[in-house]
């Protein structure tokens, strides 16, 4: 089989950031990457999980909420993957800091986080969430259009 794009990124030169992964017609897929890969370090589940529910449901009421096609974990706990349609790189990436800023000061319930809701309502970890989206605004603070390409 051929290797699919992400696996043809070197994981062991890859370090936190915001990546663009791939393009595909109008459909940008991004690469919100939390911690270096195979470094020992990874988002536990419950945050992992809480993250996914709160980040989406922002974006998904923000103002690019029409750009958003899907948010979702890597299985390898590192980071997310963020699919947005006619969004320009810059504003991508006030968007994603806008959505951190709500996330990180976000009072309240977690959307999603019943029984009703969710398929594992219980495995949930807001504060670490909140802690994880402080933690990655830092790091893409700085961001910028150039800084989308994968490390050679």
């Amino acid at each position: 089989m051929e290797k699919i794009a992400s696996f043809c990124i070197d994981h062991e030169k890859l370090k936190p950031g915001l990546y663009l992964s791939r393009r595909d017609g109008d459909v940008d897929t991004y690469d919100l990457r939390f911690y270096k890969p195979n470094g020992g370090v990874y988002l536990s589940n419950g945050v992992l999980h809480s993250f996914e529910h709160l980040f989406a449901t922002i974006l998904r009421n923000g103002p690019q909420k029409k750009s958003i096609v899907y948010f979702g974990p890597m299985g390898c706990r590192t980071g997310f993957y963020l699919l947005v349609r006619n969004l320009k790189p810059e504003p991508f990436i006030l968007e994603v800091r806008r959505a951190l800023l709500e996330m990180r000061d976000y009072q309240g319930e977690l959307p999603g986080a019943t029984a009703q809701e969710c398929g594992n309502y219980m495995e949930h970890d807001l504060p670490g969430a909140k802690k994880e989206a402080a933690r990655y605004l830092s790091i893409i603070a700085e961001w910028r259009n150039e800084n989308l390409n994968y490390p050679k």
